[in-house]
């Protein structure tokens, strides 16, 4: 059973105690949806000031929307559109502070101002991506990247 834990305040031990959750929420499920569909709501609940939290997932030769948190969203993505498909495309997490100076930045919230994306892949392909978007411009930083590609790392364990 989950248990919503009180964070301390400290980013860095925050992150940790997350990452842990995440770990032990998935490491006996098999199936990819249920782990990507708690993962979701694992940073939905843990992270402040954030309107979207979810992935995409690579099919055939575009990212289709996979489990998420937040408004109903974009559902297919081609490489090298918008944030998620940049972060495809680059094979690199995409931190962006203001959204609407991204050139090509797919608006499928127009609350959001801020974005991080992560990549994640499987036996060395890309596999999908992790999203987070946030109502305030330079939400995510460099701190934030870390543990979100650590995050996405324990997931490439699963899938």
């Amino acid at each position: 059973m989950f248990e919503v834990k009180n964070y301390s305040g400290s980013k860095e031990k925050d992150y940790n105690l997350l990452l842990k959750q995440l770990e032990a929420l998935i490491e006996d499920e098999p199936d990819v949806i249920a782990n990507l569909s708690n993962a979701s709501a694992l940073l939905n609940q843990f992270l402040a000031d954030v309107n979207w939290v979810g992935f995409y997932i690579w099919r055939k030769d575009e990212l289709v929307l996979g489990p998420f948190q937040g408004l109903p969203a974009c559902v297919r993505i081609k490489s090298g559109k918008g944030v998620c498909g940049a972060a495809v495309k680059e094979g690199k997490t995409q931190l962006v502070e203001d959204v609407n100076q991204f050139p090509g930045h797919i608006a499928c919230d127009a609350a959001s101002q801020s974005e991080i994306v992560v990549p994640i892949h499987k036996e060395g392909t890309i596999f999908g991506v992790l999203d987070i978007d946030s109502p305030s411009k330079g939400r995510f930083d460099k701190e934030d990247q870390l543990y979100l590609e650590q995050f996405a790392a324990i997931l490439e364990k699963y899938i």
